[in-house]
């Protein structure tokens, strides 16, 4: 990111979810250090992560089966990120500088998870549970990208209705 013509130079996003070329998402991060949003994604993972173990304890899946606990982890993680993008970035609405990397990235990215979610499906095909395997892989993926698509239209529409006259 070099050129003259980029809004932001040589930029470096400090927040991954952060996009520096919308003007109010790079004001959410300005003057921000990065050591306190490092640790913001820190304690927000840890807590995220802490939540997942605790679900998957709660709700252990025996060994061939579906992961159910797994899948509604990451379904309702989604669901979560959904509401959390609309509510801090859209409508001209905008969040303190620490938001969206604690609840975005620490809490919602160590609650769901991809390298779980990739560890249960290759155990699924070790085992050669190819049919559970395939659901587990494709459900989670349909219900992921609706979960996200359903909270962030659900919150809009509530927003809208609390604005309406």
């Amino acid at each position: 990111m070099t050129s003259g013509a980029d809004p932001v130079g040589d930029a470096e996003a400090i927040d991954p979810d952060v996009d520096l070329h919308v003007p109010a998402q790079r004001a959410e991060t300005a003057g921000v250090h990065k050591w306190p949003v490092l640790a913001a994604i820190s304690a927000g993972g840890a807590v995220g992560a802490c939540a997942r173990h605790g679900a998957t304890l709660l709700w252990p899946s025996p060994e061939g089966t579906f992961p159910w606990a797994l899948f509604w982890v990451n379904v309702a993680g989604c669901a979560l990120i959904g509401v959390l993008m609309v509510l801090v970035s859209e409508g001209g609405r905008t969040a303190p500088a620490l938001v969206r990397p604690f609840l975005g990235v620490g809490v919602l990215g160590g609650f769901t998870t991809f390298s779980t979610y990739a560890l249960d499906f290759s155990g699924l095909l070790e085992r050669e549970e190819a049919g559970i395997a395939l659901a587990y892989a494709g459900g989670t993926l349909a219900g992921a990208m609706g979960a996200v698509w359903l909270g962030a239209s659900a919150t809009r529409a509530a927003l809208n209705r609390t604005a309406a006259p």
